[in-house]
């Protein structure tokens, strides 16, 4: 039985004890070069005294059009070939080096990157443990003088050569502010780095070669199709490697991210911040949306769907609508009397929204992982044909999936006699391509997302799904509403500066009251003494009159 892993969190696995086990994969080490012949020998040296056993090993130097060409030196590994790639680009390299790869395991290596004696045995351990890994190593930029190919191949320990290095100061960042990657907010495929990382043989065919039309980030923007292939993403401290000298990026790290955000954005669209745009398209999208129909599908029905798909508060969306469109056409004669009137209908009404596409088959049957026209999208919506969301539905849907990292949440529309119970269903793909390769024969794929990501159950009515057609507000009215919203703004604040000059005001007269206050407070006191000290001479008086008075009746 295949391991388990839920979410991204590793720890669950057992790897056997580096020099205390069998091994029985075997491992391709692709090495794409251009120029650089001596930090080549070195890293073919490194690989020679690897403790991975040799004859699981083979390693591929692609030539990406050195002039002169590179050579093989004599101090490298057994199985060990030199393919030529002219076409330039290390995406290009890449690729050519992995078409050549035998091995159940691809450990990409970088021409600058010396590999510790134990660094492949540490990757190869995780991947016995599970078929669906990606493993990078702990990688350092030493400055140090370059040794000889004899010295990086006799030394015990590489640190005395390249010591003191920096490490990888974003992606140790990284691992330390997630767990290790394990918490489930982390983009954990950010990992995935050339340098040194290696990739199960089976995952890399899943999502794919590397995207030769990128400038730059082609290792990022692979390590997010690992992800929505099923990966799961493992940093290894006891994989060793040594950069020699720093990376481009080290030196110029604000131009390359510029270029590089410039078309990851496309492409990535879990990189959020990139797509703050309102309104605008990308080439994967955040959100597919599947409409789907028990027989032909409908005009009616498909349009109420698709229209408050697009309408809603989600402009990352993209719909795609399965059916059998071979037998749509025009009847010339008597177009009423089609009996696939329907299917032209709704082809003629979407002919020109790039956002909806036409498939004869639905992509990945509900319960399987599938592919998507629209590429590696991280979310699809099943939604069957008729029902419509309100226009923040799927938002709050996606926030909920997202914060509560579920692969699946299922939406319950209602209970009918004969079709049972009518559901919407959002889909992780990532959930459900990792549910494909851990899942048992016979297994239900939801029995296995639910292992691994967890499921949810959600009212369709809550949530704002109506069994109805609805009028789109339309950028329109939204405007109107943001202007009316942002007039309510602007005097709700002039009410509150008035208020706040009112309140002033009268702190200001409190005041006065309370200056008055005392000093009438004073004045009473003033009174009473006055009038204390009138008593007082009221009372002698009376007194000396009575005495006076006494004394003349004696």
């Amino acid at each position: 039985m295949i391991a388990r892993v839920v979410g991204n969190d590793y720890r669950s696995l057992t790897p056997p004890e580096p020099g205390a086990w069998a091994p029985s994969l075997r491992v391709s080490v692709v090495v794409p070069a251009y120029g650089g012949q001596d930090k080549l020998d070195l890293v073919l040296a490194g690989l020679a005294g690897q403790t991975y056993p040799e004859d699981l090993t083979e390693v591929i130097v692609v030539d990406n059009g050195s002039d002169p060409p590179l050579r093989l030196p004599e101090l490298r590994p057994a199985g060990t070939r030199l393919v030529a790639c002219p076409i330039p680009g290390r995406a290009h390299a890449r690729n050519a080096g992995l078409r050549a790869a035998t091995g159940d395991v691809v450990h990409w290596l970088d021409s600058d990157v010396v590999l510790d004696r134990q660094a492949v045995e540490a990757h190869m351990r995780w991947h016995h443990a599970a078929p669906y890994l990606v493993v990078t190593g702990r990688l350092r930029f030493t400055p140090a003088p370059l040794p000889t190919a004899r010295e990086v191949a006799e030394a015990p320990d590489l640190a005395e050569l390249f010591e003191p290095a920096e490490p990888h100061a974003w992606l140790v960042d990284l691992i330390e502010r997630t767990s290790g990657l394990t918490d489930g907010r982390s983009r954990a495929f950010s990992l995935h780095v050339g340098g040194a990382t290696s990739v199960n043989a089976a995952l890399l065919a899943e999502a794919g070669p590397m995207d030769t039309d990128l400038v730059l980030g082609q290792d990022t923007e692979m390590g997010y199709r690992l992800a929505q292939a099923g990966a799961v993403f493992v940093p290894e401290p006891l994989a060793r490697a040594f950069h020699l000298g720093p990376t481009m990026r080290m030196r110029d790290k604000a131009p390359i991210d510029r270029v590089s955000h410039a078309f990851v954005a496309d492409r990535i669209p879990a990189y959020r911040w990139l797509r703050s745009h309102p309104a605008r398209q990308w080439k994967v999208p955040y959100l597919e949306v599947v409409v789907e129909s028990d027989g032909d599908p409908g005009y009616d029905e498909v349009r109420a769907s698709v229209d408050a798909v697009l309408a809603g508060t989600v402009p990352d969306v993209a719909v795609t609508v399965p059916g059998p469109w071979e037998h749509a056409g025009v009847e010339g004669r008597a177009p009423l009397r089609d009996p696939h009137l329907d299917l032209t209908l709704i082809l003629g009404h979407y002919a020109h929204e790039g956002r909806v596409r036409f498939t004869s088959s639905t992509p990945g049957q509900a319960g399987r992982p599938g592919e998507s026209s629209w590429g590696a999208v991280p979310y699809r919506l099943r939604l069957p044909a008729g029902w419509t969301p309100g226009e923040d539905t799927l938002a709050r849907l996606l926030d909920l999936a997202t914060d509560g990292g579920y692969g699946l949440v299922s939406v319950l529309l209602a209970e009918d006699a004969e079709r049972g119970l009518i559901v919407a269903r959002l889909e992780r793909t990532a959930a459900f391509a990792r549910a494909a390769i851990v899942a048992a024969d016979g297994e239900p794929l939801d029995d296995a997302v639910q292992d691994t990501f967890g499921t949810f159950w959600a009212d369709g009515e809550t949530y704002g799904f109506l069994r109805e057609a609805r009028t789109p507000a339309g950028r329109r009215g939204a405007y109107r509403a943001r202007v009316e919203a942002q007039a309510e703004i602007a005097r709700l604040t002039k009410e509150a500066e008035r208020l706040r000059g009112q309140v002033t005001r009268w702190r200001e007269e409190a005041g006065r009251w309370r200056r008055s206050a005392v000093e009438l407070r004073r004045e009473v006191g003033t009174l009473r003494k006055e009038l204390a000290a009138a008593r007082k001479v009221v009372q002698y008086g009376l007194l000396s009159s009575v005495k006076r008075a006494i004394t003349r009746r004696r």
